[in-house]
């Protein structure tokens, strides 16, 4: 199981939808207009089938305070944050920082995803990491981290999230 955690509006529901267009062209192709998205209440299972089958949930954002009732049988971990929005990011932070340091996702990989890097106001990525110090949440976590710039609504950077996805799967077998 591989949660896809973030504040509300962050754009997870579409990556989903995109992850899944992705997957089925074997990355080839233009996506098009992107689909349309409604805010989650709740939850919802996304199957990916890119080499095996992974199963992706996504939470809420509006849903943070019980997002830990999830993380029993959680592998990966892909947590995504609002590039365009500098506002928000120092909840994220706090709300990533959080996950970090919980026991049960002690062995998750993490996956911080920087979305909508489409946007002109996007914050380039060398001031989001001085800004909420991530060389620091690093260094000091448990977990394995990686991150990623994207798009979404554009695709960018899709292809590189499913290949993490399908080693980080690999890897946990």
């Amino acid at each position: 199981m591989c949660l896809l955690l973030g504040a509300t509006g962050v754009g997870k529901t579409l990556l989903v939808k995109r992850l899944k267009e992705v997957s089925s062209r074997d990355g080839k192709g233009d996506l098009g207009e992107p689909p349309p998205t409604r805010p989650t209440v709740g939850t919802n299972l996304t199957d990916i089938v890119a080499q095996r089958k992974i199963t992706i949930r996504e939470l809420g954002g509006c849903m943070g305070p019980i997002w830990s009732s999830y993380y029993g049988n959680c592998r990966c971990l892909l947590f995504m944050m609002d590039a365009s929005d500098p506002t928000q990011l120092s909840a994220s932070c706090v709300q990533l920082l959080g996950l970090l340091s919980s026991e049960q996702l002690a062995e998750a990989s993490v996956l911080i995803l920087f979305n909508k890097i489409d946007l002109p106001c996007y914050m380039a990525m060398e001031e989001i990491k001085s800004l909420i110090r991530l060389p620091d949440i690093i260094a000091c976590a448990k977990q394995n981290i990686t991150t990623a710039e994207i798009s979404a609504r554009e695709g960018t950077g899709l292809a590189e999230v499913l290949a993490w996805l399908q080693a980080t799967h690999r890897a946990k077998g």
